[in-house]
């Protein structure tokens, strides 16, 4: 084990490379994060290992993709929901939002499925399946 306080690949496999080949040859798996120069480096250094990426990092990668999604579709709302008040407003009328089958809003539901993913499907709610199936329906397949 090698702790290196550096992410130049260079420098890592410079510091690697002290180990003698044959005990380099050893080491089955290399677990590695997403960065290429930390591939380069496994490979340089431990030539015959397999390069295995985190599988936390690659949850948290997805999870921060889903929330950046999540608040880019409720600010879309949030605007149309804006507009559509100005629009009634302009036109002597009150606007009402649609109420979806779970009684939320839509603006209510992108805010209320913050954590919903964090969760295992098997541990949700009534009330979390029902989200869940409407955020499907509505932004699946954006």
């Amino acid at each position: 084990m090698a702790i290196i306080n550096d992410a130049d690949s260079k420098k890592i496999t410079e510091v690697l490379t002290k180990i003698p080949l044959e005990k380099r040859n050893l080491v089955r798996e290399v677990t590695l994060d997403v960065a290429r120069n930390m591939g380069h480096a496994a490979t340089l250094s431990f030539p015959k290992a397999t390069q295995v990426i985190d599988r936390f990092l690659v949850v948290r990668l997805v999870m921060d993709v889903m929330q950046h999604l999540r608040v880019k579709y409720r600010w879309e709302v949030i605007e149309q929901e804006n507009k559509a008040v100005k629009d009634a407003k302009a036109k002597g009328k009150k606007y009402s939002p649609e109420i979806l089958s779970n009684g939320d809003t839509m603006k209510k539901l992108l805010a209320r499925s913050r954590y919903l993913f964090y969760k295992l499907k098997t541990k949700w709610t009534a009330n979390q399946t029902k989200r869940a199936a409407i955020l499907l329906k509505n932004f699946g397949s954006a």
